[in-house]
């Protein structure tokens, strides 16, 4: 039997299996001090978070997390990411080790921070 598309977040996060949900709620509540007053939803099936525009998304996979702030917010942060797999708008965490989470929130702030100042823009 298939699983049915989930609607919300909430949804979405009960549909994991356990150690999964674990780590996205871990991550969920970080990008969620950094954005208090951003909306959430899905897009493209996946969480995110938005004020004007995507601040950012996130989704579990098999054995990783990825962290979806765009391209340009993972530029400044280059030389700290390098122990993880980057893609063009992407960082995975391995749900075998901690959340990296004083480096997700600075990421996470810049990307805010460029949203609200500079009108940058969602570009997944």
């Amino acid at each position: 039997m298939d699983k049915k598309k989930p609607e919300t977040v909430e949804e979405y996060i009960e549909q994991l299996p356990e150690n999964a949900q674990l780590k996205i709620k871990e991550l969920r509540s970080i990008l969620k001090s950094v954005a208090p007053k951003a909306k959430e939803g899905l897009k493209w099936g996946k969480p995110v978070f938005e004020l004007e525009t995507i601040l950012f998304a996130y989704s579990a996979h098999k054995s990783h997390l990825s962290f979806i702030p765009t391209g340009p917010a993972l530029k400044p942060f280059e030389k700290e990411l390098t122990e993880y797999i980057t893609k063009k708008d992407s960082v995975q965490f391995s749900f075998n080790n901690p959340l990296p989470e004083n480096l997700i929130l600075k990421i996470a702030e810049y990307r805010k921070k460029e949203v609200e100042e500079k009108n940058a823009k969602w570009y997944y």
